[in-house]
């Protein structure tokens, strides 16, 4: 189990149900019952395709992960999962959650589908091994299941509520991503990868990283004018807006 939970990023995969859950309340008309069948085949639908699209990535880096002190004893790299194996489990993940998703509503496959895409076919071959700021584009994919989970109600996804909620979980994911870069700048220069650290140097990593803070900060600043909103809000959210800003 602990093996199977490395090889598909379980404790990611938790934070991947939590923002499709948090979409999928975000849509859902008020006051109305809660259809836990539906409810269930989203969070379905978003285990599988996440947990899958994990699997893939790992079968699709080990040879990169073996370069990297920080992820050469990953499942693939160690010798206790063969790339075959991951990829069979992977696709046949991914497939699951496209048929859970389809359940649900065309759509939620429609994107589920597109977020694989995003990540397996374009971010990690080309994007990330390619580009300093590949974290940009990357950030759509990790973005997407607060979109999914609102598609599984409704088909009008240009709503202010949902606007925000995928500029939240889209501009959170450069500093974080960059920070991490930092931290393991070497690694990532043995394994050929150009993250933002290593191809422009530290600095322009931290200055980087502020920009995409203020943005982050002053969105969550703004929101009432996207979601409802009364002073619990300020009072809470903002000490914790300027503590970021601080640190």
């Amino acid at each position: 189990m602990r093996l199977f939970a490395d090889l598909t990023k379980s404790g990611i995969v938790v934070f991947v149900l939590l923002s499709g859950f948090a979409g999928y309340a975000l849509s859902h008309p008020a006051y109305a019952r809660w259809d836990l069948a539906q409810l269930g085949c989203t969070l379905a639908a978003l285990y599988f395709l996440s947990a899958g699209s994990f699997a893939l990535n790992q079968a699709q880096e080990w040879r990169t992960d073996l370069k990297m002190p920080r992820t050469e004893n990953r499942p693939i790299p160690s010798g206790r999962v063969t790339p075959p194996q991951a990829f069979f489990l992977g696709f046949g993940f991914v497939a699951m959650g496209l048929a859970f998703g389809a359940v649900v509503s065309p759509l939620v496959a429609a994107l589920g589908a597109a977020t694989v895409v995003l990540y397996n076919l374009l971010y990690t071959p080309i994007w990330k091994r390619r580009w300093a700021f590949g974290a940009v584009p990357g950030a759509l994919p990790g973005a997407m299941p607060v979109v999914i989970g609102y598609a599984a109600n409704t088909n009008d996804l240009l709503q202010p509520d949902l606007v925000y909620a995928f500029l939240i979980m889209f501009l959170w994911q450069m500093p974080h991503f960059w920070a991490l870069a930092i931290r393991f700048k070497d690694d990532y220069a043995k394994g050929g990868i150009p993250v933002l650290p290593v191809a422009l140097g530290t600095r322009a990593a931290r200055f980087h990283i502020g920009l995409y803070l203020f943005a982050y900060v002053a969105l969550a600043v703004v929101s009432p004018w996207f979601v409802s909103a009364n002073w619990v809000y300020a009072v809470v959210v903002l000490p914790f807006a300027f503590k970021v800003l601080w640190e």
